[in-house]
């Protein structure tokens, strides 16, 4: 058996070959009249008209004067037969000397049925579009190495169609998405991915530096903030779906990258706006999956609405007999040791909620939920309960995975400059995920933000949910991968 040395070398010769004859192997101009899906929906109006396809050999069989061979484009697969009998021995013998399994080509010729019933296409021309230097792997599915499938994503997409169709899921998910938004009297924006102070989320962000201006700057954790200021400049209705960045650990539903969408609407609270959430996931499962009850992972999950609401401290109470309002920071954290969850450095009592929650309530979530009325330290930039230390929140969970982020945003600059100098303590003190202050944003709140309420989602995690991917990196078409050693 040839090592993939040789064969690499054996098919440069086939280019010399091909272009000893006055062929390209990589020519410019290619003729398609047909896709093979038009093809096959509208085969018999075509049969015995001469049309071309193009496409990568998929199969190919020898049978002495008699040749087969199994095209691929985007659209699906289509067989195609080459006789010497009427290509004439000398062009039938060049195929067979120069074509290949990966090869991409153009053919053209006749449609007809064959006696065992197969739409097939007889060729009378062929070239050569693209020829393949490495061969196709023999083995590709059931690989030891999984990250493999990720560092070749181009190999995985050629022979996993359930992969393809989770990309094409996962196109039509952020098209129904943008629809919907802007049939609601939404516009689309761009805010700045380098950012001289981050913000918007608690997160460690990566840090870099800009030369021309001999500055440090951070990769956005989110376009929380530049959103907002929309909202002061008079926009009553933004979204922005672009990427993210947070260096922090990579597990089933993290990526140093991703995906986030995120929109603002003034004058809507966080009442109305878990509505407008339940609309708007109504309109993706109706455009992309045509049905309301989705498997995910072991579980039939209803999207039907109205979805439960269930406050946070009640929750916390159900799975781990927590009472939030009767305990206070030390004999939270104390908890949490006596349950095994790790606490991060410089938490205040919030935080420790949340990391005890991670663990013991939201997995047990599996219907859509809201979460309601977090602690008031939970979320920085949220508005809160006058008198109360709830806020005026929810998260979305399916699956025991959170979805949806969202809240009455906080428009009060005096409120906000105090609470963003507390979170500035917290992360003097170590905590890392801390929010940090940022001047220039409350400068814009006292020039007046009207009441609003935000929204933020992460696209990758809704759509490894939806396709019951198992994994984050499955449906991120080039995951960032550790450099083989």
């Amino acid at each position: 058996m040839a090592t993939i040395d040789e064969i690499i070398k054996a098919r440069k010769e086939k280019i010399k070959y091909m272009e000893s004859f006055g062929e390209e192997a990589y020519p410019i101009k290619t003729n398609r009249t047909h896709t093979i899906k038009q093809t096959l929906s509208n085969f018999d109006n075509l049969l015995e008209q001469e049309i071309s396809l193009v496409g990568r050999i998929r199969t190919l069989r020898i049978h002495g004067g008699l040749s087969f061979i199994d095209i691929q484009d985007e659209g699906g697969t289509f067989q195609a037969v080459f006789m010497k009998d009427n290509l004439g021995e000398k062009t039938y013998n060049f195929f067979k000397e120069t074509f290949d399994i990966g090869d991409f080509v153009e053919l053209k010729g006749t449609l007809f049925i064959t006696k065992k019933g197969e739409k097939t296409l007889k060729v009378s021309h062929f070239k050569m579009l693209a020829k393949s230097i490495r061969p196709l792997p023999e083995k590709w599915h059931g690989l030891k190495d999984v990250e493999e499938r990720y560092r070749k994503r181009y190999l995985d997409l050629i022979f996993s169609d359930e992969i393809k169709e989770n990309f094409i899921k996962r196109s039509q998910i952020i098209t129904s998405i943008r629809s919907f938004l802007n049939e609601n009297g939404f516009i689309e924006v761009e805010t700045p991915t380098l950012q001289t102070q981050y913000g918007g989320a608690r997160a460690k962000p990566f840090k870099t530096h800009l030369n021309a201006y001999n500055l440090d700057v951070f990769l956005r954790i989110s376009p929380e903030l530049y959103l907002k200021r929309l909202l002061v400049g008079g926009f009553e209705k933004v979204f922005e779906i672009g990427k993210c960045f947070r260096n922090e650990g990579v597990d089933k539903s993290h990526n140093p990258d991703f995906t986030m969408l995120e929109f603002y609407v003034a004058y809507m609270d966080y009442i109305e706006l878990m509505k407008f959430t339940e609309k708007l996931f109504e309109r993706i499962i109706s455009d992309v999956f045509k049905i309301k009850t989705i498997q995910i992972g072991e579980h039939m999950v209803d999207f039907k609405g109205p979805w439960e609401r269930i406050e946070f401290p009640a929750l916390l109470e159900k799975y781990t007999d927590i009472k939030y309002d009767e305990i206070n920071e030390e004999g939270l954290l104390k908890k949490a040791k006596e349950l095994g969850v790790v606490i991060p450095k410089g938490a205040d009592k919030a935080n420790i909620a949340d990391e005890i929650y991670k663990k013991y309530c939201r997995p047990n979530i599996i219907n859509p939920t809201f979460v309601i009325h977090y602690p008031k330290e939970f979320q920085p930039l949220a508005k809160g309960f006058k008198n109360q230390d709830r806020l005026a929140n929810f998260q979305l969970l399916i699956a025991g995975v959170e979805i949806v982020n969202a809240f009455s945003e906080q428009n009060d600059p005096i409120e906000q400059e105090r609470i963003l100098k507390d979170q500035e303590k917290l992360f003097e003190e170590g905590f890392e995920e801390a929010q940090r202050s940022d001047d220039e944003f409350i400068e814009a709140l006292e020039y007046g933000m009207p009441p609003a309420a935000g929204f933020g989602m992460g696209l990758d995690r809704l759509t490894m949910l939806l396709t019951n991917s198992n994994v984050l990196r499955e449906i991120i078409l080039f995951p960032i991968m550790k450099p083989k050693e």
